[in-house]
């Protein structure tokens, strides 16, 4: 029998299919996922739990017409697949490929790009009001995990939507988890709302029998409807949604498709703000994934048969998660914060050790910065790992609330730097540039798991004020034998004559790989390596440019606001004249693809940054040969 999937090149195909078709569209579907996903990695368990959501979604809506945005956007695989992009899939979250996420330059059907949680409602209540401006007619519907509701902007939205009754679909994709299981309020309250799913099937059929009943009809319409109303408030748990102005239809079985599809109907007639919540299971139809969703939710290449995730090695944020244990075994008032990713920042063990000590905000990095500074304030010292992309969201809590006071907050800033094949969204390529720029705030960077066990023990145990470590994702290891971290001091690592690299974090091993490249063309470059970011130890700095007279500075980071430019800043105001390089990511967003690639791309490999230097130094030579 043929491939029902072969068939569907865009949503229109959807349309045509029976019920049965349409599931056995959905068992191909997760065949598909798995088949793939396993050879490219990728966010595997949140697909195999929307398969029948997007199907049914895609049967119903007229995309690209009507418009849906994905929150976060990890779970946007199988929109793509059916919406003409299944022939790609090989080239998933590949240079050049296929995005892991949303991406309006990718296809009409994505309307808006998407990477971080709690977004979605924001944005679909503008699309919305700017589809009322113009006088349209177009359904746009936002689709959320329960896991967004543990974030505050959400909230906002919501309340702006239902106070202003703006016609708008939203779909919550209730699984229980984020990355790692949610806690809070919000997700207890989800489980307990039972609401029989034949219900508002069966309130459209009275309403269009009594809408035919002349006079009388809208009025028994009107009366059942607020007996209806009171009862169930007597009966059954008040919805957080249906206070905030939206018609609450669910919990709906996310694997129903027959089910769905008729939700769907029904919110389409409706003109008002619906919310649908959708019960589904993470990883649904690979058991697997059922089993440990969490390790299928963001998973490298994978053995699809047995289910066999290749051990990846040690890592920064594992060798943090260790020494944290460690240090907080000596010193009971160490206390660690996550936003919902106890696993993907190394929290794991701390969490099992110390369950006193740990605290799970979830997807509220703006709640857990001032949180942590509260804890700070109260004589505790806080670690709150983040990824740097999720760090941004709480930029001004870290600066208003923790920097501003000088609070003792440690900030491990994982996956800083480029981290390769989730794009756009997620490079941590800004957290020099903004963190550089607060008062009181220190940052450091290391090249090695020593240096990161050193640096986290400076920062826990001496260190006053706030203090962020910046690490990348993976285990890049530097090249030189170790020195003990000095907080401040500055490092060199090879000796030369002819150009002074300065450097930091991974980046050390790019310089190493560069001054090899010189060497064989007769230049003698010295590799410095600066640990401590800011506040920069000046006097050094000018020591190691004044003994070569040319600087070249490599970091893992934007150049604008970057460790480049603040040493050209100490270079200018110290008046030292000298020929001066940094080499950085532009201010342009840096898409998907491994690090090595992005760093060809962008001229940041040592064989451009050798060229460049060798340019550099005999353009000098000239110069001084002329005069």
């Amino acid at each position: 029998m043929d491939k029902m999937l072969e068939t569907i090149q865009a949503p229109s195909d959807v349309k045509r299919l029976s019920i049965r078709e349409l599931k056995q569209l959905c068992s191909e579907i997760r065949e598909f996922l798995i088949e793939n996903v396993s050879k490219t990695g990728g966010h595997l368990a949140s697909n195999l739990g929307v398969v029948e959501l997007t199907v049914a979604l895609e049967r119903v809506f007229n995309f690209p017409d009507d418009k849906i945005i994905f929150d976060v956007g990890h779970q946007a695989y199988v929109h793509k697949i059916l919406t003409g992009r299944r022939d790609m899939f090989g080239t998933l979250r590949k240079f050049g490929g296929l995005s892991g996420f949303p991406k309006r330059s990718e296809s009409e059907y994505d309307v808006f790009d998407t990477g971080h949680s709690s977004t979605s409602v924001s944005a679909a209540l503008g699309m919305a009001r700017a589809r009322d401006l113009d006088g349209g007619k177009s359904n746009i519907i936002a689709l959320f995990g329960d896991g967004a509701l543990t974030g505050g902007e959400i909230y906002e939205a919501l309340n702006d939507a239902g106070h202003t009754k703006t016609p708008l679909i939203l779909v919550l994709n209730d699984n229980t988890m984020s990355i790692s299981k949610n806690v809070g309020a919000v997700s207890r309250h989800l489980r307990n709302i039972r609401i029989n799913r034949l219900y508002f099937r069966s309130k459209r059929h009275v309403s269009n029998f009594l809408d035919h009943i002349p006079i009388a009809g809208k009025w028994i319409r009107y009366m059942i409807e607020k007996v209806k109303t009171w009862i169930r408030r007597k009966v059954l748990p008040t919805t957080l949604f249906e206070d905030m102005g939206f018609k609450y239809i669910g919990p709906v079985n996310g694997h129903d498709i027959r089910s769905l599809i008729a939700c769907f109907e029904y919110a389409k007639s409706e003109r008002k703000p619906v919310l649908i919540h959708v019960k589904t299971v993470k990883g649904k139809g690979y058991a697997a994934a059922e089993k440990h969703p969490e390790c299928f939710h963001g998973v490298g290449a994978f053995d699809p048969l047995t289910g066999e995730i290749p051990p990846s090695g040690e890592s920064y944020s594992s060798r943090f998660g260790k020494k944290l244990v460690e240090l907080a075994e000596r010193n009971r008032k160490i206390t660690a914060i996550t936003c919902a990713m106890p696993d993907g920042t190394g929290l794991i063990g701390f969490s099992k050790k110390f369950k006193d000590r740990f605290f799970d905000v979830g997807i509220a990095e703006q709640h857990g910065v001032t949180f942590a500074a509260g804890m700070a304030a109260a004589g505790y010292t806080p670690v709150i790992p983040l990824y740097s992309t999720f760090l941004q969201r709480a930029y001004d809590q870290t600066l208003h609330d923790v920097c501003l006071q000088d609070l003792h907050v440690v900030f491990p800033v994982d996956r800083a730097g480029i981290v390769g094949a989730d794009g756009e969204t997620h490079q941590g390529i800004y957290d020099l540039s903004y963190l550089s720029a607060m008062p009181n705030m220190t940052v450091l960077s290391p090249s090695s798991f020593e240096q990161l066990d050193d640096m986290l023990e400076y920062a826990v145990n001496v260190h006053k004020g706030p203090i962020a470590i910046r690490y990348p994702r993976g285990g890049t290891q530097s090249p030189y034998p170790y020195e003990r971290f000095v907080p401040n001091a500055v490092y060199t690592k090879k000796n030369g004559k002819d150009v002074t690299i300065l450097t930091l974090g991974r980046m050390l091993l790019r310089a190493a790989e560069t001054e090899k490249i010189l060497k064989c063309h007769g230049i003698s470059a010295e590799i410095t390596e600066v640990p401590t970011m800011h506040p920069l130890n000046s006097a050094a700095i000018i020591a190691a440019a004044m003994k070569t007279g040319c600087v070249v500075t490599i970091e893992d980071n934007v150049r604008s606001g970057g460790f480049g430019e603040h040493i050209a800043d100490i270079l200018a105001e110290n008046g030292v004249h000298c020929g001066f390089k940094a080499f950085g990511f532009p201010l342009t967003p840096i898409e998907h693809g491994s690090v090595d690639e992005l760093d060809k791309k962008y001229g940041m490999d040592a064989d451009t940054i050798a060229k460049t230097i060798i340019k550099m130094i005999r353009k000098n030579q000239n110069g001084k040969d002329q005069t």
